[in-house]
């Protein structure tokens, strides 16, 4: 049976989508409009098969509570760290974290890997031993199969490349109508239309085998 361990970098993931809108034809203010449809990019990531852990990491605004709550109902385990911190970068402190969970995952499921599919583009720190990248071929040298989910525009090409020769590369750009809906203008903004998110077609995601 195929096991999926996922991580979600959230941040990444979701400031990238905005700056996509942003590019657009999604109205005015697209950027704080958008939004990324849980339901759909969590299925994209599992792709219907079996989840045998989520860990997603992010920040703490409090517009963001409606999203990791539906996140923990959903069996994901969330960590959630302050973006407004000074001693330390915005992302250190969550990649870390990912990074760690992936590697212990490696160690506690020695003799039976599974899956992982990431989704992030941050390929930092390759050259030094280090970030997701290193960790991805450290994972795949014992025989876990790696699916990475990216916005085209975003990912670190040397990791895309990589994932792409020993694995899978999803461009998320493909389902952007699907993993993502636009809310309404605000009281006192420019008009703007919301736009539901499309089904989701999982036929067009590749995996790996």
């Amino acid at each position: 049976m195929d096991r999926v361990f996922i991580y979600w970098d959230n941040s990444n993931i979701f400031h990238e989508a905005q700056r996509l809108a942003e590019e657009g034809s999604e109205g005015p203010n697209a950027r704080y409009r958008i939004r990324v449809h849980f339901d759909n990019m969590l299925r994209l990531a599992h792709a219907d098969r079996t989840i045998e852990r989520a860990l997603a990491v992010g920040s703490v605004p409090p517009e963001m509570r409606q999203l990791w709550n539906r996140m923990e109902s959903n069996g994901i385990e969330v960590r959630l760290f302050d973006r407004g911190s000074r001693e330390r970068g915005e992302q250190e402190m969550p990649d870390r974290l990912l990074q760690l969970r992936m590697l212990e995952d490696a160690l506690d499921y020695n003799g039976s890997p599974g899956i992982v599919v990431l989704l992030t583009g941050d390929g930092a720190g390759y050259l030094e031993g280090a970030g997701f990248h290193s960790t991805l071929e450290r994972m795949h040298r014992r025989s876990w199969r790696i699916e990475i989910l990216s916005w085209v525009h975003a990912c670190n090409q040397r990791m895309r490349r990589w994932a792409e020769n020993n694995g899978v590369f999803v461009p998320l750009d493909d389902f952007y109508d699907a993993i993502t809906f636009m809310e309404p203008s605000r009281p006192g903004f420019e008009l703007a239309q919301s736009r539901d998110a499309a089904p989701l077609d999982l036929s067009r995601r590749l995996m790996t085998s």
